[in-house]
This record gives C-alpha cells, structure tokens and sequence, in this order.
C-alpha cells in the first residue's frame, strides 16, 4: 500500500487477524488488518484469515468484515483524505 510516498506491507496479515481474533478484538479493528492485509505487497492468505473470521463470527460478520475492509470505512477518516499532522 502506498500513501503519500509511504510503502506498507504487512506480513502474515492472516496469522495477525487470527491472534486478534484470539484477543478479543471487535470486527472493526479486524477489518482494519484485513484491509491492511490485502493492499499489502507481501501477499495475504485471505483463505486461512477468512477461516479464523467465520470460526468467530457467523457468514454475515464476515461479509461485514470484508466490506468494511474493502471500501475502507473501518478506518476513522478514510485512507484517501488522511493528512500527515503538521
């Protein structure tokens, strides 16, 4: 992912939203690696994260979980319109 000159790549995205899941994290914060996981350039076994999410939550909570992620409304502002403090 690239935002501003900045290149992020999130590795094993899906072992980290499995160990989120294992925390207690709410879909929310899930989507957000989710996201993160699939504009990485590292690559993401979305299969094994899908697995994880429905192993917690039901077919529909994943569907949440995916579009949130994929249209980036789990992040507060969305990517696109965030500004680097000054």
């Amino acid at each position: 992912m690239s935002l501003n000159g900045w290149t992020l790549n999130l590795i094993d995205a899906h072992t980290l939203i499995i160990q989120e899941i294992e925390a207690g994290a709410v879909q929310k914060d899930i989507a957000k690696t989710y996201a993160l996981g699939l504009r990485s350039q590292e690559g993401f076994d979305y299969k094994a994260a899908n697995e994880a999410i429905l192993k917690r939550w039901s077919p529909s909570g994943l569907a949440r979980i995916k579009e949130m992620a994929w249209s980036g409304k789990c992040f507060d502002v969305p990517v696109q319109d965030r500004q680097e403090p000054k």
